[in-house]
């Protein structure tokens, strides 16, 4: 039987990671939605580059960086998609069954526990909330299709039942957050020209004062306090800290250069994802000798890259 796709063609076996999430990029992976949305667009046969003009926000929180999530007007503006949210007052397998049959991808927040892609890191481990492109579904037969990080995976049996069970209309004491994707279907030709509009727009939202400074001040003594909690807690700090930063900065990397084959201000961006990257090994061993004064100044070449990365937007805008 042939099950209803928003992208019928696409399999696990066949499935080709976009070069987004290529295993040498510093950061081959940055959260939960950004990768979905990287491979979705790909497999709209657009451009997922054009979408990280809106990664110049990003602001230090004062416990994290911005979780970066690609606005939705951008998508629309850029891929005439809408994205819009789905009521769910049913078993959520059926809900994302009807969407699929009027050709949506649905968006669900679930358990990572029970995600077969995850292995080694939470599957069949630790419970965690992500988010998943469900593109194929069979309830009958307990089996399910979906995006997920940097890919596009499958489950069935088990995995299926544990995904969906804790979503019962009548069991559980919350619904799921959950979406659904209408693709529209106009021809994607002015990307570069639309990305260039949201960049300028975006650039105007973005700190007045520089975020990789405020991190700085305070990273050493936050560094102690990771430093006294249980070791998965610093994979927690750091996914939202020197993660988030790193993987906002390389993708803003990527879109100048896709906006701009030499792009003056992309390797100031790029230094920012390297000094990140480094940083988290620094983290890692300072919390093990239990000395953080050294930290501050691992930042520094980062905070000097987001005045001159920022310096040199603003002359070009």
């Amino acid at each position: 039987m042939n099950l209803p796709a928003c992208f019928p063609g696409l399999t696990p076996e066949s499935h080709v990671r976009h070069r987004l999430h290529a295993q040498d990029r510093m950061w081959p992976e940055t959260n939960c939605f950004v990768d979905l949305w990287i491979e979705v667009v790909a497999a709209m046969g657009a451009a997922p580059e054009a979408m990280f003009g809106f990664t110049v926000t990003q602001d230090f929180e004062g416990d994290h960086f911005t979780f970066f999530k690609t606005p939705t007007e951008d998508l629309e503006a850029l891929y005439g998609v809408s994205v819009q949210e789905l009521a769910v007052y049913d078993a959520i397998s059926g809900h994302a069954a009807v969407q699929l049959a009027r050709g949506r991808l649905c968006l669900i927040e679930v358990d990572s526990f029970f995600l077969p892609d995850t292995r080694a890191v939470s599957y069949q481990l630790e419970h965690g909330k992500t988010t998943i492109g469900v593109n194929r579904l069979d309830v009958s037969a307990r089996t399910l299709e979906y995006f997920h990080n940097g890919g596009y995976f499958g489950l069935e049996g088990d995995d299926f039942d544990g995904l969906f069970r804790g979503y019962a209309h009548d069991t559980t004491p919350f619904l799921p957050y959950a979406e659904f994707v209408k693709f529209g279907d106009r021809p994607i030709t002015d990307e570069r020209e639309i990305a260039r509009t949201l960049l300028v727009r975006r650039l105007a939202q973005s700190p007045t004062a520089n975020p990789v400074a405020a991190f700085q001040a305070v990273l050493a003594e936050q560094a102690e306090g990771v430093a006294g909690r249980e070791p998965a807690y610093f994979h927690k700090y750091a996914f939202n800290t020197l993660r988030q930063v790193g993987a906002n900065f390389e993708l803003l990397a990527d879109h100048l250069l896709w906006l701009e084959p030499e792009h003056a201000a992309a390797p100031h961006a790029r230094r920012i994802a390297e000094v990140a990257k480094v940083a988290q090994f620094q983290l890692a061993r300072a919390c093990a000798r239990k000395r953080f004064d050294t930290l501050p100044a691992a930042i520094a070449p980062a905070v000097e890259a987001w005045d001159a990365l920022f310096d040199q937007l603003h002359r070009q805008a």
